[in-house]
């Protein structure tokens, strides 16, 4: 059902699905970029227990957008109050409700309203995510992949961060990038796009993605709008981490597979661990030839000012 009057929006959702599980999927906001499309990043700025503080980036129309987002969690009631306030919209926030209801012990309703939205068409397709990543709650343990590899750098971390920043020369300086294209509208987003090489095969594989890069953070997180198969989302981030001897240079990849690549045997277990070692396979071995070369780059300008 719904209801629509103005700039307020109402929608119920059917969702098969428990509603405990709907509602954590809800409430894990961080996790929020591999579910959905719009969202590149959250990151909790406090949290007490009740009231969270997030700070949202997400895309809109090819331009990334960050809003502070003030949500009230009641997980007895099964319902999280928000308020969210965009940059250029600081002084028009819109406020709402998500709420999820039981309808049996496997299905649930789930309701959003959302009021002072000059985008109505946002809340079917936010909820029509949340529903199809709910109803695979089954599988999202075969279907999610995380690691991070690392490297340590005897040099200053503003080297390390430079190098990868500069993804623009990475066609010259990493040997699988075969082409990228990196585009600074707004300070510190960056929208890439780049060509890679599989050692395997010899095959080019595209990707897109828009990065957030946080120099004075040592950090650069960003997710890929254009993933190639079996990878369905894919966000990561590269952190320094400075220490008495230089710093820890660490790369994190958060993957969600396609449904496809995750099939079943007859006697109904999982046969995706051949996509799940490709994945980190591939990203490992890309990630850690960066780290590499980072390290080298860093590493040698040190001893080249010695």
């Amino acid at each position: 059902m719904s209801a629509e009057r103005g700039h307020s929006t109402r929608r119920t959702m059917s969702v098969a699905a428990p509603a405990g599980v709907v509602y954590g999927m809800l409430a894990d906001a961080v996790r929020w970029p591999l579910f959905l499309t719009s969202h590149l990043h959250v990151e909790r700025i406090d949290f007490d227990g009740t009231v969270e503080q997030l700070r949202v980036w997400d895309l809109a129309d090819d331009r990334v957008r960050s809003s502070h987002v003030r949500r009230t969690l009641d997980p007895p009631a099964r319902t999280i109050d928000f308020e969210q306030r965009s940059g250029d919209r600081a002084d028009a926030p819109v406020t709402g409700r998500w709420s999820v209801a039981p309808d049996g012990d496997t299905r649930s309703a789930l309701t959003l309203s959302r009021d002072g939205d000059d985008a109505p068409d946002v809340v079917p397709a936010l909820l029509d995510q949340v529903r199809e990543m709910a109803e695979r709650w089954e599988r999202l343990d075969e279907l999610l992949v995380g690691f991070e590899d690392s490297v340590h750098v005897e040099g200053p971390s503003e080297l390390v961060y430079d190098f990868l920043y500069r993804m623009e020369d990475w066609v010259e300086l990493i040997p699988h990038v075969e082409w990228t294209l990196v585009r600074e509208d707004q300070p510190g987003v960056q929208l890439a796009a780049m060509d890679t090489s599989s050692e395997d095969t010899g095959e080019t594989v595209t990707v897109e993605s828009v990065r957030l890069c946080f120099p004075h953070a040592g950090r650069i997180v960003y997710k890929e709008t254009l993933t190639p198969d079996p990878i369905a989302s894919h966000s990561g981030e590269w952190a320094l981490l400075p220490d008495e001897s230089g710093v820890r240079v660490v790369s994190t990849h958060q993957v969600m597979l396609r449904e496809d690549a995750v099939g079943r045997a007859p006697d109904g277990r999982a046969t995706g661990a051949d996509a799940r070692h490709h994945v980190r396979t591939r990203l490992g071995r890309a990630s850690t030839e960066a780290l590499g070369l980072a390290k080298w780059h860093a590493e040698s300008a040190v001893r080249r000012l010695r």
